[in-house]
């Protein structure tokens, strides 16, 4: 297949979301440390079978690749380029929706920030546990839909009410009138509740939450978890009044209402259930 660069928005310094993205690319390697360092609370990272989902520049999926095979999926052509001089086995320029892999091939899926830009079909979920070995998981991070931080500040625009929209609602209301140059993108975020991620997989799997964790690796300095201009901001905030041992404390792995309504990133690992 002769693949050809995309011009992406992504890459665009005039586009109000460079900035966002810029610092999103700088930190791929600390977001993968993260996820291997999540991953290591489950299972040992090494000689595993991997697949990374949606894994843009393969900067998770190199971290990972160092002492495991890493399979890694990818939609935009410019991204996979930028993938070609890592150490990763197998790269993939595919749909993340319709996998061209066989069943029970893996240990480990990835879903790192990337359910929300996919358009699920209902066989989705079923692809996913297929694909995984009888003790396979799946790390998933992705955006909190009503998270009040989210609510406030959107993780993808930076606007409020966003992340409450549909794709189509997005785009009718806000990028038909204010990103004209973005109506067309396929991949428009779609945030998920805990709620709406429990009924999507919680069939096929069981569902932990890593927000303690998270917390703690944000709080203690970990520059893999965000970005965004708003949420660095609350991260200096939170500092400067030095709530970091409170905030450490009430953080909680409970599906409840800190979970539901304020944590702005759920960080999942999900246990394939068997029959």
């Amino acid at each position: 297949m002769e693949i050809v660069l995309a011009t992406s928005s992504e890459f665009d310094k005039t586009h109000p979301n460079y900035e966002r993205w810029k610092k999103a690319r700088e930190i791929s390697f600390e977001r993968g440390r993260f996820v291997k360092s999540v991953l290591s609370n489950f299972i040992e990272c090494e000689n595993l079978r991997i697949m990374d989902i949606g894994s843009g520049e393969g900067g998770t999926a190199k971290v990972l690749a160092e002492n495991n095979f890493v399979v890694s999926i990818e939609k935009k052509p410019g991204r996979i380029i930028k993938q070609i001089n890592t150490n990763l086995k197998l790269i993939i320029l595919g749909d993340a929706v319709n996998l061209p892999i066989k069943e029970k091939t893996f240990d480990v899926i990835i879903l790192q920030d990337c359910i929300e830009h996919l358009r699920i079909k209902n066989n989705f979920f079923e692809q996913l546990h297929r694909l995984l070995k009888n003790n396979g998981i799946i790390y998933l991070s992705t955006p909190n839909k009503y998270s009040i931080l989210n609510m406030i500040s959107d993780p993808h625009w930076g606007l409020p009410i966003v992340s409450l929209l549909s794709r189509e609602k997005i785009k009718k209301y806000f990028l038909k009138n204010f990103r004209k140059k973005d109506y067309l993108r396929d991949d428009i975020a779609e945030l998920f509740s805990l709620s709406e991620l429990q009924k999507s997989f919680g069939f096929k799997f069981e569902l932990i939450l890593n927000t303690k964790f998270a917390t703690k690796e944000l709080l203690n300095g970990n520059k893999g978890l965000i970005w965004s201009a708003f949420h660095l901001k609350i991260l200096s905030l939170i500092h400067k009044l030095r709530l970091e041992r409170y905030l450490i404390k009430i953080a909680n792995d409970n599906k409840g209402m800190l979970n539901r309504f304020v944590s702005p990133t759920f960080y999942l690992i999900l246990k394939k259930k068997m029959p």
